[in-house]
């Protein structure tokens, strides 16, 4: 699902001409391996993978461990058949067809024509994603942000 916003009294023409910029979100499957650069696809410029901020990088392992464990212990408690207890949440839900283990959520401001790195323009969108990332988890208090880039 991606979503475009374009300020409102704005047009298409107003962005093409550099007037304003596009603010997109997507929520997706996600891959940890390419967000943390352990994995370079053919899109990404090595060379600018360095300026990435890391604003937060947990095992997500250990982030399930955290958050499920006593829940877990209590629904097998309650289980009185052996087949029904769960014995690693992490994995139930990693080799599960139907679930996910996170979700993605990618915020970009404009793109690389009317945006890119080498344009004065990037650094006020670096400045409202940053500002965007720092209050996310309180905005979002449901939610718990274990890996967050900015790629650059």
């Amino acid at each position: 699902m991606s979503r475009e916003i374009l300020l409102r009294g704005y047009t298409d023409k107003d962005r093409k001409k550099g007037r304003c910029v596009w603010i997109s979100m997507m929520v997706g499957k996600g891959s940890l391996n390419h967000n943390n650069r352990t994995f370079i696809a053919k899109n990404v410029d090595r060379e600018r993978s360095e300026s990435n901020k890391v604003y937060v990088k947990e095992n997500i392992k250990k982030v399930y461990h955290t958050f499920f464990d006593k829940a877990l212990e209590a629904y097998n408690a309650k289980q009185s058949r052996a087949d029904r207890r769960i014995d690693n949440y992490y994995e139930k839900i990693r080799t599960s067809k139907q679930e996910k283990l996170f979700h993605e959520l990618i915020v970009q401001i404009g793109n690389r024509d009317d945006t890119n790195c080498g344009m004065v323009e990037s650094v006020y969108a670096q400045s409202a994603l940053e500002e965007y990332m720092m209050g996310f988890q309180e905005r979002n208090p449901n939610l718990r942000v274990f890996n967050a880039v900015m790629h650059l």
